[in-house]
């Protein structure tokens, strides 16, 4: 058995779940870093030391993620926390215009991969002494965006399984919740920024805190949700989003000074 809690993080190459995987690490948990990208995971496990390691996992693959914790588990013999990271976008393109195939594929990653990764931890989870399980949905799945209805029915769906089985593990010692991150300094919106699809300076407008957050912001929340601090913590979705789902009044959030 391993001496150290063990940490087992979806998307883990890049990003949040990079952000993630080194917060873990500095908090004295071996990390399992699992990505599409297994060179890439791999790479950032040796950058975190020898205790981590790499591991290829297409989360909407049942077999994938059965073999991916079952390497976990014959390493370390545990598992303590499960970030739920992985994920796609979608186009921002109008529902008149969007495909019945890409709407499913975002559906499938993020919800099948939610689910599948979800159950074979909570298998070894309930068979040791517990666990924390966060995931990482969004203000996609907690409001109305328009032209991002797939990403946006895969968030909440991802909000809605958090608190099913939150009531329904709690009994065996595993904590549930979820983060809904706001728009994020990612690779991800630099791109959608780059190509026209957000324009920064508008939604920092619309954020009272009057920014983008920082991928390491949301790894803090996601760290606190697995630690003993969070212990009475279940079923929750904490909104990491630099107020914008607070906000309701009409107009700017953030006025520049």
């Amino acid at each position: 058995m391993h001496d150290h809690p063990v940490a087992f993080i979806t998307g883990a190459a890049d990003g949040i779940g990079w952000a993630t995987a080194q917060a873990f690490a500095a908090a004295d948990y071996a990390v399992v870093l699992s990505d599409l990208d297994e060179a890439r995971a791999t790479e950032r496990a040796g950058a975190l030391g020898a205790a981590h390691f790499g591991v290829r996992c297409d989360v909407s693959i049942e077999a994938e993620v059965r073999a991916a914790l079952a390497r976990t588990s014959e390493r370390y013999g545990r598992l303590d926390a499960v970030v739920n990271n992985a994920g796609i976008g979608s186009p921002h393109v109008p529902t008149l215009e969007q495909e019945l195939g890409g709407f499913q594929n975002v559906l499938r990653v993020h919800l099948d991969g939610t689910f599948l990764v979800s159950r074979e931890a909570a298998r070894l989870m309930l068979a040791g002494s517990g666990g924390a399980i966060v995931n990482v949905s969004s203000i996609a799945g907690l409001g109305g965006l328009p032209r991002r209805n797939a990403y946006g029915a895969a968030k909440a769906g991802i909000a809605s399984m958090t608190r099913s089985m939150a009531c329904e593990w709690a009994g065996g010692g595993i904590r549930v919740n979820a983060v809904a991150p706001g728009y994020v300094g990612t690779a991800l919106v630099k791109r959608l920024q780059s190509g026209g699809s957000i324009d920064t300076r508008r939604l920092e407008s619309r954020i009272p805190l009057g920014r983008l957050g920082l991928p390491d912001e949301i790894a803090q929340v996601i760290l606190f949700l697995c630690s003993t601090a969070a212990s009475y913590v279940t079923g929750s979705i904490i909104p990491v989003d630099g107020g914008w789902t607070a906000f309701g009044d009409a107009g700017q959030a953030h006025t520049p000074d």
